[in-house]
């Protein structure tokens, strides 16, 4: 058994706490999906933000609209670099896994420029 990081990203329209549950909902939903992931083997999620964004916890709409109920999550604040993206959420997923498993990063919504 291995244990690997899977990591994510995504731009947010607006600071509110609705286009926050969104953004979780899509990026989440689309880092389990691509990798085939049970919630069940999954250690922990650490979620960052830039400074921009306020107005909700992610790791509530995890817990209420993906049923992350007994993962231990937490929320940080991004590093404020200057020229950095804005309005982004990053996650960070470590997972209990096979030693063979390649991890699918996911970036969408203009944060596929943190790859480059």
């Amino acid at each position: 058994m291995a244990v690997k990081g899977i990591r994510g990203a995504i731009t947010i329209k607006s600071n509110t706490a609705a286009d926050i549950r969104e953004a979780v909902v899509e990026l989440l939903g689309q880092m389990l999906k691509q990798n085939n992931i049970e919630i069940k083997n999954i250690s922990h999620v650490i979620f960052t933000m830039t400074k921009d964004l306020n107005a909700a916890f992610p790791a509530k709409f995890a817990r209420t609209e993906l049923g992350f109920t007994e993962t231990a999550m937490m929320c940080f604040n991004e590093i404020d670099v200057p020229g950095a993206l804005k309005k982004c959420m990053r996650i960070l997923i470590v997972l209990n896994c096979k030693d063979d498993f390649v991890p699918q990063f996911v970036y969408l919504k203009g944060a596929e420029t943190l790859r480059n």
